[in-house]
């Protein structure tokens, strides 16, 4: 039987409730000094707004060495009633030193498998999808090292793979190589970021494979992704391909979190999803948030 693992066990697909498919409650990168997402009273602060406003489930991609506090997780998870997925996996190589790299090599499927079947480090948290990501408009060494890595841990553990598209780019690159090389059903890919680079006739050819489409994170200068978003999503479900589609936050620094006045997790319900309900309906908007989450996370585990 397939379930969502989420870091407190296993739970049935239809147990998600409204899903933020792609957020951070922690994170901390060296590209992004100062703005580490560490607070633990803060990570609940903002589950506790996203639960005040419907939500449900969210889905953290922080993936291996990027300070998933893992073992902070169920306890977070147990004080809101918000059921949180981790990750393994591993993001571009900018984020890593070269020693954290180097001590990787050879091992990499290795530790994916074990953080989803055993747990991450000591915690006993198991996570719940492998995060991968590629480079703008390509995919360098590290991506492919990583998405092999990846899709090994696939094949022995059933898990999805969420896939960081720089700036929303490079989505038939990643499909030919995890579906078409390694062997990845497309039905166990999610592809994120896919708002950041509005091109409507990638986003169909991608949805045709039947992988999953991520539109996550509000809107900055150059992306122009909330007043596009909704045309995007409606040229998709018109083309049938609406059980396919994934909203997320991606909240990825201290200053977007909404007790500094950022936008933060409440943003996909206070405003993102009212945008979408009027442009698109209540009932599609509905199975973005509730029914297709489940569908992409759920695994009959191996």
């Amino acid at each position: 039987m397939s379930a969502v693992r989420t870091v407190l066990g296993d739970v049935p697909p239809d147990h998600l409730g409204v899903c933020d498919a792609h957020d951070h409650l922690f994170f901390g990168s060296p590209r992004l000094p100062g703005q580490e997402l560490r607070s633990v009273p803060a990570a609940r602060a903002e589950l506790t707004a996203f639960r005040e406003l419907g939500g449900g489930s969210v889905v953290q991609w922080t993936p291996y060495g990027l300070g998933r506090r893992a073992a902070d997780l169920p306890q977070l998870s147990r004080e809101t009633g918000v059921h949180v997925v981790a990750a393994t996996g591993l993001h571009q190589a900018v984020h890593y030193d070269d020693g954290m790299l180097g001590a990787l090599r050879g091992r990499l499927a290795e530790v994916f498998v074990s953080e989803l079947t055993k747990g991450i480090g000591t915690s006993g948290v198991r996570a719940g999808l492998i995060k991968v990501a590629g480079e703008f408009h390509a995919l360098d060494a590290h991506a492919r090292w990583t998405m092999g890595a990846a899709a090994e841990a696939h094949h022995a553990t059933g898990a999805p793979i969420a896939v960081h598209l720089e700036l929303g780019t490079g989505a038939l690159d990643v499909l030919d190589l995890l579906c078409g090389e390694l062997g990845v059903p497309p039905d166990r890919v999610i592809l994120g970021h896919l708002n950041r680079s509005p091109d409507v006739e990638v986003h169909r050819q991608a949805a045709e494979s039947g992988c999953y489409l991520a539109f996550d994170g509000p809107s900055r200068a150059n992306h122009a992704t909330d007043w596009r978003m909704p045309d995007a999503v409606r040229a998709l479900a018109d083309a049938g391909h609406g059980d396919r589609l994934l909203l997320g936050g991606d909240t990825t620094t201290a200053a977007a979190r909404a007790a500094n006045g950022g936008p933060g997790m409440p943003y996909l319900l206070r405003r993102v999803r009212p945008r979408l309900a009027l442009a698109l309906g209540e009932e599609l908007v509905r199975q973005i948030l509730m029914e297709n989450p489940g569908r992409a996370f759920a695994v009959a585990w191996r």
